[in-house]
């Protein structure tokens, strides 16, 4: 039986995101083990029929010394694991999890990179420079003969100088939904247009602007609240602190929920989504989501966002850190509800072709068994 390694940081980001990924191995006969920081989400990851093995490391950690380390005890595992192909999921497990395949002599790799971060973020010199940096390693240092690229969005290909029609790359439509547990279904009764944030609490995500914005909106006349949904991230040194959530909460109309369980529910609780992200992004789960309930969008011209959200048909996509354009889009929406009702009923059109779970299943399946012929 051929074998299957998912290299990834946290079990959580891989059982939030990636569970069809492991399904998809499952069904076709893959041994599938994934290897991770371990906390509370083993179980879930288990229940794929996948086997989950630890690695300890720290996410925001910038030591070299540290990460030396990490590539020796992932490479550890891998010898041991011998595992036939290795899927490494985010940038930081590509580097690490890339360096590990070398030592442990494992050709055939998938590096899907989930958004590109700051690096996708930053238009400037330092940017550029990055892009450039990392596209050397990634094609040259880290690739075999045998690696195969993974992308989210057409535009993180060409930032790094690939082609997202080549051979070796794939674009997905994000991590897939399943529509039967995302269901669309009627807007919410009442006058008041009801906003939602469910994303990590970060300030790359735009958080922020989005408390801006509707406070901009409200002071114009616009009957409108905000509800955000999501945790800090202590990991992360773009989280946002817990005494700004909490100030944000005392704000009229915008309240912090801290993390939520039940995307579904949110949604079936407001009358659209917001994200008004910096930039980095892949293919936010958070606008598939939401769109597969039937719920427009309000979102930033950045890579992932512009990509899956049509401006004007599905929802509204702004300029980058521009509240008062955000707030502008909330005014229209706020007043008309046809408007968000159709906008809606169009972005369920649109994730129910090509962003599904069977959509990822198929593609990630096809790239698997073309690696291992």
């Amino acid at each position: 039986m051929a074998k299957l390694a998912f290299i990834v940081t946290e079990d959580w980001f891989f059982a939030s995101h990636f569970l069809p990924m492991a399904r998809a191995a499952v069904a076709m006969g893959l041994d599938v083990v994934v290897i991770a920081r371990v906390r509370a989400h083993a179980a879930a990851i288990e229940a794929t029929g996948a086997r989950v093995r630890s690695l300890e490391a720290e996410r925001r950690s910038l030591n070299p010394l540290a990460a030396g380390a990490t590539v020796l005890r992932l490479a550890r595992i891998l010898r041991e694991e011998k595992p036939d192909i290795a899927h490494c999921i985010s940038l930081k497990p590509i580097l690490v999890g890339g360096a590990a395949c070398r030592l442990a002599g494992i050709r055939r790799r998938v590096f899907a990179l989930t958004g590109l971060g700051f690096l996708g973020a930053k238009t400037d010199r330092t940017g550029r420079s990055a892009r450039w940096a990392l596209r050397r390693i990634i094609r040259g240092g880290l690739a075999s003969d045998r690696t195969r690229f993974v992308f989210e969005n057409e535009d993180d290909p060409r930032l790094l100088g690939l082609d997202p029609a080549a051979d070796d790359v794939t674009i997905l439509g994000g991590a897939g939904i399943d529509p039967e547990a995302y269901p669309a279904t009627a807007l919410p009764s009442g006058d008041t247009l009801r906003l939602a944030v469910v994303s990590r609490m970060l300030w790359s995500k735009g958080v922020d602007i989005a408390v801006e914005a509707v406070e901009r909106a409200r002071r114009a006349g616009a009957d409108v609240t905000l509800s955000l949904y999501g945790a800090p991230d202590a990991s992360n040194p773009k989280a946002i602190p817990l005494a700004t959530l909490q100030e944000w909460s005392n704000r009229p109309g915008i309240i912090w929920h801290g993390p939520t369980t039940s995307p579904a529910a949110v949604w079936r609780e407001h009358h659209a989504a917001c994200l008004p992200s910096r930039g980095g992004e892949g293919l936010p789960r958070t606008l598939l989501e939401s769109a597969a309930r039937g719920r427009a969008a309000l979102t930033t011209d950045v890579p992932g966002c512009r990509s899956f959200v049509r401006d004007g048909i599905d929802g509204f996509v702004v300029p980058v850190d521009d509240a008062g354009a955000l707030a502008t889009a909330i005014g229209k929406l706020a007043a008309d509800r046809t408007l968000v009702e159709r906008m809606g009923a169009s972005a369920a059109v649109r994730v129910r072709n090509g962003f599904t779970e069977a959509d990822v299943r198929e593609e990630m399946q096809a790239l698997y068994r073309g690696l291992l012929r």
